[in-house]
């Protein structure tokens, strides 16, 4: 068996199950099969994380927060009108990298959304997706229309990452002579332009 501090150990866990969801998906992912991949005893996930949903949940509040890192890294130094683009594509390159872990976050109905980290996690990830002051054209406010606006963006880019994931982008791609995926994608983000009353570049 494994040897670790309190903190480690929690963190050897979340690894471990991070590891078994890339590997063989959700449904392999159970307590005892943590404990065995990280090495520990079976009972040891349940004092950090309680039950499955605990582990799952902190698993996906980890991953909420690797989006957020995914989408401030995109957007860099790009300039404010094009910040929100930048942050899209930090979301499908995210999704791209991290598929099941993806699927997980907003797999509802395994989780546990009052688990202290998760969704204060997953409201600082959304916020990204919600235009600053300096970013929102003169026609939006703090209103339902901005609401709607944000909505409207994070279902198109949500729904992008997630048929890329689940494999209809290449299969469009590949009934598509001369496409290319890639090439594919970044039109695509760039047509958030047109719910920014900005249109084309």
């Amino acid at each position: 068996m494994a040897s670790y501090h309190h903190g480690s150990l929690r963190a050897a866990l979340l690894a471990a199950a991070e590891t078994i969801l890339q590997r063989e998906g959700i449904n392999a992912l159970t307590l005892r099969a943590a404990a065995r991949e990280a090495g520990v005893s079976h009972t040891a996930p349940a004092h950090h994380f309680n039950d499955l949903a605990g582990l799952l949940s902190a698993l996906a509040a980890l991953g909420f927060s690797r989006l957020h890192d995914f989408a401030r890294a995109e957007a860099g130094n790009v300039e404010i009108p094009d910040q929100l683009l930048a942050h899209a594509r930090g979301y499908i390159a995210f999704a791209r990298a991290h598929p099941e872990l993806f699927k997980l976050m907003f797999r509802s109905e395994r989780l546990d959304w009052d688990h202290p980290d998760l969704a204060s996690a997953a409201a600082h990830a959304y916020s990204l997706l919600t235009p600053a002051a300096g970013e929102r054209p003169a026609h939006i406010g703090h209103s339902q229309d901005a609401l709607a606006d944000t909505m409207a963006r994070w279902s198109y880019v949500h729904g992008l990452a997630m048929l890329l994931i689940d494999g209809r982008l290449s299969a469009g791609v590949s009934m598509s002579p001369g496409a290319d995926e890639d090439t594919l994608i970044a039109d695509l983000i760039k047509r958030l332009q047109r719910l920014d009353g900005r249109g084309h570049r």
